[in-house]
């Protein structure tokens, strides 16, 4: 099978929505500090330029889940594969995800988060799949595009760990050789 990906967000308009995001966080945020919570891996690329864009004083801190495993499809089980460096009770956090989909990661991770008290706690991801969606209480703060249920790669989203380096999103198919 040859994979063939198809840019469905290009650079341009990727830059331009995360000013519009990052303006709207600074806004939000106003004189407070926030602290931005990574979901790795495919948070990482969306999460630096957003960081950049935001004009308030921020910190930052990484968190890896997975329910995964090996397989294509979500498990529905959730185990945390690296945890916070840092207590986030009492901070504004804003938890910052490349792609949600069924919701079920999400779910469980900000229902964890929530338990350890902060002051607040906002959710702002790259990508929205709502189509997908099989859990309620995945409430998305902050969207930088919802798009049709499509595999997609790049810009921090991988196949096999692969094309998170592209500086679009592309879509990815499989095709005879």
């Amino acid at each position: 099978m040859k994979e063939v990906v198809s840019v469905m967000i290009d650079e341009k308009t990727l830059a331009d929505r995360i000013d519009v995001l990052g303006r709207q966080i600074s806004e939000d945020y106003a004189g407070k500090q926030v602290h931005v919570i990574c979901v790795l891996k495919g948070g990482v690329a969306f999460m630096w330029e957003l960081a950049k864009r935001i004009t308030v004083p921020l910190t930052m801190d990484f968190m890896s889940v997975s329910s995964y495993g090996n397989e294509k499809s979500s498990s529905g089980i959730v185990r945390i594969v690296k945890d916070l460096d840092q207590s986030i009770e009492g901070k504004d956090v804003l938890v910052v995800e490349d792609i949600i989909d069924s919701g079920r990661t999400l779910s469980y991770l900000l229902e964890l988060l929530t338990k350890r008290k902060p002051a607040s706690l906002k959710l702002c991801t790259l990508l929205d799949k709502p189509d997908r969606r099989v859990v309620e209480g995945v409430d998305v703060d902050y969207c930088a595009f919802t798009i049709e249920d499509k595999f997609v790669v790049g810009y921090g989203l991988d196949y096999a760990q692969r094309y998170r380096n592209l500086p679009y999103v592309g879509e990815i198919s499989f095709e005879e050789e």
